[in-house]
């Protein structure tokens, strides 16, 4: 899924990194990493983040101090300019929701999905539909004819796409206008659309300032769980492979560190974001993930939403999941 600060404003295409790279030193736990192989050194990982505090909660739970290579950070406003960056090699690393890596592998771009990030509560959602504050619109059935505010190729896309078909409707039967996440916020509140897809903490910030929830991001509507995509260069390099999967192995550190201090990660995320702490704390809990391989049943789960945007009209080519997946972490890790 993707998370983003409120206030970034950023263009579908924009393929550079949207913002300043900020670098940090190395890795995670005894626990985490028993070696640290000496060829890593000359390694220096860019991480695509979105605002979710992970930036913050790397340095707190010291999850790369130990580490040979070096780590930096770009921050993007949503996940199909992630992939993209990805697929181009500008950055190794970055996590987005289900539907980015959809549309990026419909354009052929070349990039691999290599972890999963699943919700510790699935039934905690991180995005919804919302409508503002005093309009009629009371169900999804009620959205037909009506303009939707979209980022295109995101998770919240997934979700409307989702939740318009639960009610029996199609793309044809609502108007999708595709805007990024800071464009979407402000065609919400001047009222140009009438109703917004989109995560936290927007979500929770429009909920805050008198907005509605009319669908909650949890399945059947939403995948809930997010893949980590890799640069292909990246993966190509066999001891970079293996470098590649220990980083990923410390930032399930730096969640696990998160999940057990929420109120660290509140911290982190009011840091990143500036809102206020009372807005982050109420859905902190939907924030705690876990990460792990890909398995056959969630890889499943993903080539049913791909033929579902296929299908809908929404990408023009079939997508083959299992020829975008490349695990780099062992089975089974991330499941306790």
């Amino acid at each position: 899924m993707n998370r983003t600060l409120p206030k970034i404003a950023a263009a579908l295409g924009a393929l550079a990194l949207a913002s300043t790279l900020t670098a940090c030193g190395g890795a995670a736990d005894s626990s985490t990493v028993k070696k640290v192989d000496p060829q890593w050194k000359k390694y220096t990982f860019t991480i695509g983040e979105q605002s979710d505090g992970i930036v913050e909660l790397a340095k707190e739970s010291g999850a790369f101090d130990s580490a040979s290579y070096k780590i930096k950070y770009a921050k993007f406003e949503y996940g199909p300019p992630l992939v993209q960056a990805a697929a181009s090699g500008d950055i190794d690393l970055g996590s987005v929701g289900a539907v980015p890596p959809i549309t990026g592998a419909a354009k052929t771009l070349g990039f691999r999905i290599v972890a999963i990030q699943t919700p510790t509560d699935p039934d905690r959602a991180l995005e919804n539909i919302l409508v503002p504050k005093g309009s009629p619109i009371k169900t999804l059935a009620d959205l037909k004819g009506k303009r939707i505010a979209i980022p295109q190729g995101s998770s919240a896309h997934g979700l409307a796409l989702n939740a318009i078909q639960s009610v029996g409707l199609t793309p044809k039967d609502v108007k999708f206008v595709f805007l990024p996440p800071a464009d979407g916020q402000s065609a919400f509140a001047a009222g140009k659309v009438d109703a917004w897809a989109i995560w936290d903490p927007q979500s929770s910030l429009a909920v805050s300032q008198g907005a509605r929830v009319i669908a909650k991001g949890v399945p059947p509507l939403d995948y809930g769980s997010q893949f980590y995509v890799a640069s292909k260069k990246t993966l190509d390099d066999p001891v970079k492979r293996k470098a590649l999967a220990d980083v990923l192995k410390r930032l399930a550190t730096a969640y696990g560190y998160a999940h057990k201090n929420p109120d660290k990660h509140v911290e982190a995320l009011v840091k990143e974001t500036g809102l206020d702490p009372k807005v982050i704390e109420k859905n902190i809990a939907a924030w705690s993930f876990k990460i792990g391989a890909v398995t056959p049943a969630q890889a499943k789960g993903e080539q049913k939403l791909a033929d579902n945007f296929l299908d809908a009209g929404e990408i023009t080519t079939k997508v083959d999941v299992d020829q975008v997946i490349d695990n780099v972490l062992p089975a089974g890790f991330g499941a306790s």
